[in-house]
């Protein structure tokens, strides 16, 4: 039998381990064991004791809240200037890589296979180092997790397995190349993401750098698509050089260190000063949902197709709708910093949304009427984007006062697709005193693909650094602090 105390400590213990657990069937017979304990006639504290236990825990719980809230959100940007220092692959100062698997010929453009599975699509391609992609090959989960109303992690695991393998010899063959032995480099993402996707595509990396005794880079996934606005492509048509040919633009730009980047994506909303390969400031980030999410669940609510995208679905109907017809709070107007949070959106668009359809009598939000849902559609996106605006003009402010202040803005991830998004911040950028740059991949390049994880891996070994692919892990949490 074991005593209250220890039942209650142990009770404490598992109950903060529960949202984590691996193995959460287990949790409720431990929890039955410990209930038996306390009502045990050998225990006659239990009921005085109780109250105080109560107080001592919520006391506990309040002061985890408050280290949390500094850690995420209270940085204090604006203030005194005290931003998170983030360090991808190579450690402090950026530069120094080790070439653990060895280098290619770097006297000479050379080639890298790139492979994409953190998520929902599997993806390949092949990219010269001077920024063109030889050869790409991309499928698509979308119908597969569209009944569903999200990604189920387990089907999105296997239909990975099968395509793995086609995707990356459509990209070889693509690129008109005979086989992985005839490329220079593999780069993979290794995290964040769904985990047990994201070891699918390494196992594969690994298996290819191994057999063709090829150099190894591990990618990190949002590093990526910062990396992204680097690619050299036509200022003119916003198009990347595809397939291989040997055409020559004139006015190819990309993006030069230090920038700023505004990452919007899925599961993320950062703003993050670029210092270079593998050097970036945290200056603000979302405390709690991200926008892309935002978009997906008002998608839902709406009773949009995903299958695209909720992102997509939202934009397209927000076109035809009011930005101004429903009234919505933007997030964090009394907080002074440069950080995000869209779970108080989320909120008031699905009461505004109910609220509506109460008011026309339905039974129903799925009810309403193309009008109203394009209404919505379009106050949602407009205050969604009010928000990244606020944050990016006191971000700007700050940059702006420093020395050799940066005056270039990249926006990357999948959010960044979102042409009303483009729009409005461009036109920021264009109205600040000294006018700064903007640079944003083309929309296809926004979401995720192979040429993401070889560009990235490009940039790596341009500095001189690679990977050991024996036993490389992958992360489905991946902060850049704990990459060195």
């Amino acid at each position: 039998m074991i005593s209250i105390s220890r039942a209650f400590q142990l009770t404490n213990i598992y109950s903060k381990r529960l949202v984590n657990s691996r193995y959460p069937s287990t949790t409720p017979r431990f929890l039955s064991a410990v209930d038996d304990a306390a009502s045990s006639s050998e225990i006659s504290t239990v009921n005085i004791d109780r109250p105080m236990r109560k107080k001592k825990k919520k006391k506990g719980n309040k002061m985890s809240k408050e280290k949390r809230r500094e850690f995420i959100g209270k940085r204090k940007a604006v203030d005194n200037g005290r931003w998170s220092v983030a360090y991808a692959p190579g450690g402090k100062d950026g530069f120094s890589f080790e070439a653990k698997s060895g280098l290619p010929d770097r006297t000479k453009p050379f080639t890298v296979l790139g492979i994409e599975s953190s998520c929902d699509d599997t993806g390949a391609a092949v990219l010269r180092s001077d920024g063109v992609i030889l050869g790409e090959s991309l499928a698509s989960q979308s119908e597969i997790h569209e009944e569903f109303g999200g990604i189920v992690p387990g089907l999105a695991k296997t239909a990975h397995e099968e395509k793995i393998d086609s995707v990356v010899n459509e990209a070889i063959a693509r690129a008109g190349l005979n086989s992985v032995a005839d490329v220079d480099a593999i780069g993979v993402t290794v995290g964040p993401g769904l985990e047990i996707c994201l070891r699918v595509g390494c196992n594969k990396a690994r298996e290819l750098a191994m057999e063709h005794k090829k150099p190894f880079v591990s990618v990190h996934h949002l590093e990526a698509h910062i990396l992204m606005a680097r690619l050299p492509f036509d200022d003119k048509n916003a198009k990347f050089n595809v397939g291989g040919t040997e055409e020559v633009h004139e006015s190819k730009r990309t993006v030069q260190f230090p920038f700023l980047a505004l990452l919007v994506s899925g599961g993320h909303c950062q703003l993050m000063k670029c210092l270079g390969i593998g050097r970036y400031e945290i200056i603000g980030g979302t405390i709690d949902d991200s926008l892309g999410e935002a978009f997906d669940k008002t998608a839902r609510l709406l009773g949009l197709p995903v299958g695209g995208g909720g992102g997509p679905a939202v934009e397209k109907l927000a076109k035809e709708g009011d930005p101004k017809a429903v009234e919505l709070p933007i997030p964090l107007q009394k907080r002074k910093d440069c950080d995000f949070s869209y779970a108080g959106l989320k909120t008031a668009v699905r009461m505004k949304t109910e609220k509506i359809a109460a008011e026309r009598g339905l039974d129903s939000v799925d009810d309403l009427s193309h009008e109203d849902k394009a209404n919505i559609a379009s106050s949602f996106q407009n205050v969604a984007i009010k928000h990244i605006e606020q944050r990016l003009k006191r971000t700007m402010d700050m940059l702006e006062n420093e020395d050799g202040g940066i005056r270039s803005l990249a926006v990357v991830g999948g959010v960044a697709a979102n042409q009303e998004l483009r729009r409005r911040l461009e036109a920021i950028c264009e109205s600040r005193n000294e006018p700064w740059e903007m640079m944003v991949p083309p929309p296809r390049l926004c979401t995720d693909q192979g040429a993401m994880a070889a560009w990235a891996a490009i940039e790596r070994i341009v500095v001189g650094s690679t990977d050991i692919p024996d036993n490389q892990e992958v992360y489905a949490r991946f902060p850049f602090q704990s990459l060195s």
